[in-house]
Parts: C-alpha cells; structure tokens; sequence
C-alpha cells in the first residue's frame, strides 16, 4: 500500500513504525471474513481493511470527525485478523498509533469522556473496585439490567496458597479486577503449581498490567504502570525467579509486549524486554508439566472457550484443551472458536450493544455441545460469559483444582 505521510504524522514518534505497517497490508480484504464486528455489521470501515484506510487517511493528513472515532472503537482489538493476514500486518499496533492520534484530534462527548476516566480510575485499582462491587452486589435489584447483570450472583473464596517451600519460584501477576471477580483463581493456580513443585512468591507492589488505561486514550498512563511492574518484580527476577505467570490472557498478552512497548526507553528497555521474555501463561508452564500424573475421572462435559489474547495475541490456542484433555475431561466442540466473545477488556462497556450480541452467538455455540460447565482463561471472558445467566463460567484452573483437591 502507497503511503504519503503528512508532516503532522511524520512528527509522530511511531511515525516511521505506522508507515511500515501501511505498507505491509495488500489490501486483500481476507481479515473481513474473521473479523467479528464486520460479521454484525457488514459495513467496510467495521473492518480491519476499513479501519486501515481510515488511519490511512488521517496520517496522510485528510479531515477526520467522531464518525473515524465511531468506526475506530468498534474494534474489539481481537486480533483474529492478525491470525489471517497473508501478510503479517500487526494491525494492533497501528490501531493503537492510530487511535492515539485521532484522540488528539477529535473531544469526545463528555458522557464519553466521563466513562472512560471512571473505568481507568476504577478498574486497576483493587480496593476502591471491589468496594464498588460489594456495594454492586448489595443493591443489585436497584440497579438498571446492563449493570446488574455484570455483577457475578457468586464469588467463591480464595483457599489457602501453599508456603513458599520448592527450589522452582516464580512470581504471579495478581492483577486488579480479578482479585475481586474471582479471587480464587490465582490461590487455586498457586495450589495446581505446587503440586508440580512450583512456589508463587509474591510482589505486593505490582498490580495493573497497563493494559486499562493503554486502550482507554491513556498510552503514556498504561506504560507508567508498566515500569512499575518491571521495579516491583525485578529484584525477585535478579534473585532468581523462572518465570512471571499470567492467570488472565489479557494481563499476559499485554505484559509479553512490555519489551516492545518500551523498546525505546533508555532507562526500561533491557528489563522491559526481560520481563516479556519470561512471562509465561498458566497454561504454557502446566502445559511443560507431566500432567498425566495428575489424571482425574470425571464424566463431566467441558466447553472451553478461548479467548482472543490467547489464541490469536499469544498464539496459544489449542493449549488448554490439551491440558484439560491430558487430565482426562471431556471436551466437547465449539463452532466457530476463533470468533470474539465481545468482553474485551472494557469493550463490553463502553460497546454495550455488540458485546452482547457477540456474547449470545457465543453462548449459543459453546453450550451447542450440551455442556456441564464452560471454562476460560480471561477473567473479562469469564465475567462477560457469566452475565449471560446461561451454562455457569469458571476460570479452567479453579476447575483442575477442585478435581485435584
């Protein structure tokens, strides 16, 4: 694809990076026939190909207006186009240059304005969050439907974690929505590692991923909390620790791009691309395990469903299902598991409409195969899944662990 950058883009310090991505995409249109919201909508600028031109254009320096917004949101940032493309277009990354522009270019609505603040201010933030959530719970019936449903009916406690007490440690990403949505999902992950004699030491001091606030038209704020990350968890990786284990795929997938993100921090670049080079999924160090020890009967039938930024950011689809079938689960087909469930990250906020849509196509395809229980590995899946009042939802490893138990 020809590009002529004009001199506001070219001042831009991903200018450079945004022009090699142009150039990569053929124009083919294959992404479209993957791309979830093209599916509902079947409009070209809901499409990555659209959404190319639009960047395009507004690099090359034409009029852009809140309808460029409107079609730029849409994006659930799934990446299933990526996992398409002939021709390896990181469509992400020039989302995010792209997106990054247009908000300096075009005001938001003040509703807007004010509900992508709230959800920065709110999400990371683990104490102010899961006050709001137990106030949630409490006035539930009070709450209009979009909200109450959102509110998980029941949260199990976290167990005891194991002591620290193997040679093999590792740190955890404890997170921040999840210690309130689903508390017991790190305990049970650090319960299932132990028996593989791992220990989960912990970095009290590192919290959000970044990720929140990177897509929330707050780049500079996400990579703030980035090197947080990498100062709370540095002296354990010098000290010795293998690994930094994700339970949340989006968590993880953002965390594995700290290396790139900050790739031209003088002062963060060396660790940034350490700590990606390290961090690992759940499912990546279980996976490397002997599993079969461990094998449970159960005639229970699991639908798992994958979320984007496992099968199509970290290229890890498949490796669940491996795991769970290795423990002996029964396993049953989902249709079209390559397709968005629509939470992602804040997408079924700030996209009401369409997340719930694609949450029902996908509700309709895992429970096609009459499932007991449906498993992921995303706590916004989980969550997004579960506000369906359907097939209950729980995180894959809490699951291996009460088998184990």
């Amino acid at each position: 694809m020809q590009t002529n950058l004009s001199d506001k883009a070219r001042a831009l310090a991903r200018a450079d990076e945004a022009e090699t991505i142009l150039r990569t995409c053929v124009h083919c249109g294959f992404c479209n026939a993957t791309c979830p919201t093209y599916q509902l909508l079947g409009n070209e600028l809901d499409g990555p190909r659209g959404r190319i031109y639009l960047i395009k254009q507004m690099l090359e320096g034409a009029p852009v207006t809140d309808k460029t917004q409107v079609h730029l949101d849409r994006c659930l940032t799934c990446r299933n186009c990526e996992t398409t493309c002939p021709s390896g277009v990181k469509y992400h990354t020039l989302l995010d240059i792209g997106r990054d522009m247009l908000d300096q270019t075009v005001e938001r609505p003040l509703a807007e304005r004010a509900l992508r603040a709230g959800l920065r201010h709110l999400v990371p933030r683990p104490r102010a969050f899961d006050a709001l959530l137990k106030a949630g719970r409490m006035i539930r019936p009070a709450l209009p439907k979009k909200i109450a449903d959102k509110i998980p009916h029941s949260i199990a406690d976290a167990g005891e974690r194991p002591a620290i007490r193997h040679a093999r440690r590792m740190l955890m990403l404890e997170g921040c929505a999840q210690r309130s949505l689903s508390p017991n999902t790190n305990a049970a992950a650090a319960r299932v590692l132990d028996r593989f004699g791992i220990s989960i030491e912990n970095a009290p001091e590192a919290g959000c991923c970044g990720a929140t606030d990177y897509h929330l038209d707050a780049q500079q704020a996400g990579l703030v909390r980035a090197r947080r990350n990498i100062d709370a968890w540095w002296p354990s990786v010098e000290a010795g620790a293998e690994a930094i284990v994700q339970t949340a795929s989006g968590c993880g997938a953002f965390v594995k791009e700290y290396g790139e993100l900050l790739r031209s921090d003088p002062a963060y670049a060396e660790r940034a691309r350490h700590i990606s080079a390290i961090a690992r999924d759940l499912v990546e160090v279980i996976a490397s395990e002997s599993v079969e020890e461990l094998r449970v009967a159960t005639d229970m039938r699991i639908a798992f469903h994958c979320p984007c930024t496992l099968q199509h950011a970290q290229k890890l689809g498949g490796a669940v299902e491996g795991v769970l079938s290795r423990l002996g689960f029964d396993l049953t087909n989902v249709p079209d598991s390559h397709l968005c469930c629509g939470s992602a990250g804040t997408y079924s906020i700030t996209q009401p409409e369409l997340a719930q849509r694609l949450r029902d196509n996908k509700l309709d395809a895992l429970e096609s195969g009459q499932p007991d229980l449906i498993v992921t590995s995303n706590i916004g899946c989980q969550t997004h899944l579960g506000s369906g009042g359907r097939t209950p939802v729980r995180h894959w490893v809490e699951l291996v662990d009460s088998m184990l138990s």
